[in-house]
């Protein structure tokens, strides 16, 4: 493992000389599974979890289908949301999706869709126990989800539940106006209040090098400074750790002063490269950090297990 600030000495772009980068960048459902799916799929071959990865894109294509196919539900009303942003509170907290029917449809056909889908044992019994749960056990899963309180005994059943809030957690946030969430608090969605999952600094033209956190619920993504911890908000004692020998495109922030770390992706090398699925192959950097002493601050209902 290396410590390299070369990651955060990206050229410097006067913000005089391009679009001052919006707050929020909103999930666009209508290809945002879709990618990932594509993007698990090219990640898996060779991989040393190339089962899951392949799993995982399975599940990604499922939800893509979901995505078209389920109405979004209604939200709150706009004066509702106004006074939460007034009050630096997420607009739609994400706790209210544990009683949202458009979650418990979500994970009823999520189920049904995956059953004739190839997957390993683990995640097929798993899949079945979770098409047994009545309306009290998935209100259960999606509250335990929610509260990144997963039990560990129940992981790979809770896969399935997150998945369906996902869905639609995502629909809700493409309603909003780019304008209308306001700055919460540090690793705290600014739409559903969840927690990131990583975060990337984009090639997209007009913002090129501008880092955004994504939202491991909602996939909105939030506008954060690089050299800055995305859990506490320190500048102090930042640094960038790699795996040697291998490419540098994805490293994980520590932060020495909450002993936290987030993984930041540059997009300006690897387009290709998406939140969370590069999160979970990236998951060697993952046990590399951790066990030297660092804590995961990021949260995928993908990485749970491990």
């Amino acid at each position: 493992m290396s410590d390299d600030p070369s990651f955060a000495a990206l050229e410097d772009v006067g913000i005089a000389e391009r679009d001052k980068p919006p707050f929020v960048r909103l999930p666009k459902p209508e290809n945002l599974f879709g990618l990932r799916a594509m993007r698990f799929a090219a990640l898996a071959p060779g991989h040393q979890l190339e089962a899951y990865l392949l799993f995982l894109s399975a599940l990604s294509k499922v939800q893509d289908r979901l995505t078209r196919e389920l109405p979004a539900s209604a939200l709150p009303t706009l004066a509702e949301m106004r006074q939460r942003a007034g009050h630096a509170m997420p607009i739609l907290p994400r706790e209210e999706l544990a009683d949202d029917p458009a979650a418990s449809e979500a994970f009823s056909r999520l189920v049904t869709l995956l059953t004739d889908i190839a997957m390993p044992d683990l995640a097929r019994a798993a899949l079945e126990r979770a098409g047994k749960a009545d309306d009290e056990g998935r209100r259960a899963m999606f509250a335990a989800v929610l509260a990144d309180a997963v039990p560990v005994e129940a992981v790979a059943e809770h896969i399935f539940a997150a998945a369906a809030l996902q869905i639609v957690a995502a629909q809700h946030a493409a309603q909003l106006a780019p304008v209308l969430p306001q700055p919460v608090a540090d690793g705290v969605c600014p739409c559903c209040g969840g927690p990131p999952v990583s975060s990337a600094v984009v090639g997209d033209a007009n913002i090129e090098g501008v880092r955004y956190v994504q939202c491991s619920l909602c996939a909105t993504q939030w506008n954060h400074v690089r050299v800055k911890c995305v859990s506490c908000g320190s500048t102090k004692g930042i640094a960038y750790q790699a795996i040697e020998g291998i490419a540098d495109t994805i490293k994980a922030e520590t932060c020495d002063e909450c002993r936290t770390y987030v993984k930041i992706l540059n997009q300006r090398k690897d387009m290709e490269l998406e939140p969370v699925a590069d999160d979970v192959a990236s998951l060697g950097l993952d046990l590399l950090v951790t066990k030297a002493g660092w804590r995961r601050a990021g949260v995928n209902p993908f990485l749970l297990g491990y």
